[in-house]
């Protein structure tokens, strides 16, 4: 199930956004703010929240919209992070890592907002 999916990996952002800004905070070392609050966002709250409406209306979580949204959320976020990380540690050449990525996030969040108006209704109990 799509939703569950979503949850596990919202999960999985949560603890990477949370080391970081730990790490950050022992070391007192700030340039990864942008990376901590993407992977909070864009990660956990995006992602645990999409997984919740994908667990509530299955029908949309289990389209094709639905699945597709989950790998191209799965593939742009990291992209995008690990070439935002690469460049705010002083490696300029990685900028269109982070726009390829960006891009496809977006792409990702795009598909969802489409498939929440075509798949999830409201179902007479």
């Amino acid at each position: 199930m799509v939703g569950i999916r979503f949850l596990k990996m919202a999960a999985l952002y949560f603890v990477i956004g949370v080391l970081i800004g730990m790490g950050m905070s022992m070391s007192h070392s700030y340039t990864l703010t942008g990376v901590h609050v993407h992977i909070n966002l864009l990660g956990w709250a995006s992602m645990g929240l999409a997984g919740i409406v994908y667990y509530l209306f299955p029908q949309a979580g289990e389209s094709k919209l639905g699945k597709i949204h989950f790998w191209l959320h799965n593939i742009g976020l990291p992209v995008m992070m690990i070439g935002l990380t690469m460049l705010l540690l002083g490696n300029p050449a990685v900028e269109p890592a982070i726009a390829v990525g960006g891009t496809v996030t977006t792409l990702a969040i795009i598909l969802f907002a489409i498939n929440i108006f075509l798949n999830v209704k409201v179902t007479k109990q």
